[in-house]
């Protein structure tokens, strides 16, 4: 089965990602926007798995959880990678809750390691995907449209993550179909 670990988000979360959907698809770029139900902060992906290595992944999971404390998530930024000048990846970014996000990746990333994943190369970047960029149509009104717009982070909303979620990942056509495997409680 095809599995990732991530942190699932608030629903105050999801409509503020909503509306930021909302104002770049005026852009009239050809975006698949990410449903507002998938959106998630995946904290590492797996790919292929069985089911030992499944239980394998829970007790870690687990085990981490019961050293991590609750922490609070409010997003700020909104960007695209590899760069702006040539999106393929919308994000936006985490304000609250990026520092400890990217410890409990490292920490998921190490442990995991010791039972046979390969290691991130890359740095860990806290953020949400909202919509991958399939073409270069409307490419430049894309662009002011991110960077013309502000997140008002005064009233960001923010919520106390307490839960990390093992889910299984099944393509379909109509797009991914997530289904939660474990979940792992911060004490």
């Amino acid at each position: 089965m095809r599995t990732f670990i991530a942190i699932e988000l608030s629903e105050d979360i999801k409509s503020a990602l909503d509306q930021v959907e909302s104002h770049l698809k005026y852009s009239g770029a050809d975006v698949k926007w990410i449903a507002k139900e998938n959106i998630h902060l995946t904290l590492k992906f797996l790919g292929e798995i069985n089911d030992a290595k499944c239980e394998k992944i829970k007790s870690i999971l687990d085990t981490i959880a019961k050293s991590t404390k609750p922490f609070y998530i409010s997003i700020k930024d909104i960007g695209a990678f590899p760069k702006i000048d040539y999106p393929r990846v919308i994000w936006v970014g985490l304000d609250k809750g990026a520092v400890e996000s990217t410890e409990l990746a490292g920490k998921i990333d190490s442990e995991l390691a010791k039972i046979g994943f390969e290691k991130e190369t890359r740095p860990f970047s806290a953020h949400l995907t909202i919509g991958r960029v399939r073409s270069l149509k409307n490419k430049q009104a894309l662009k002011e449209k991110i960077t013309g717009y502000q997140l008002p982070s005064a009233s960001s909303p923010r919520f106390s993550v307490g839960i990390v979620t093992l889910f299984q990942s099944k393509l379909t056509p109509s797009g991914s179909i997530y289904t939660k495997l474990h979940e792992s409680k911060f004490t």
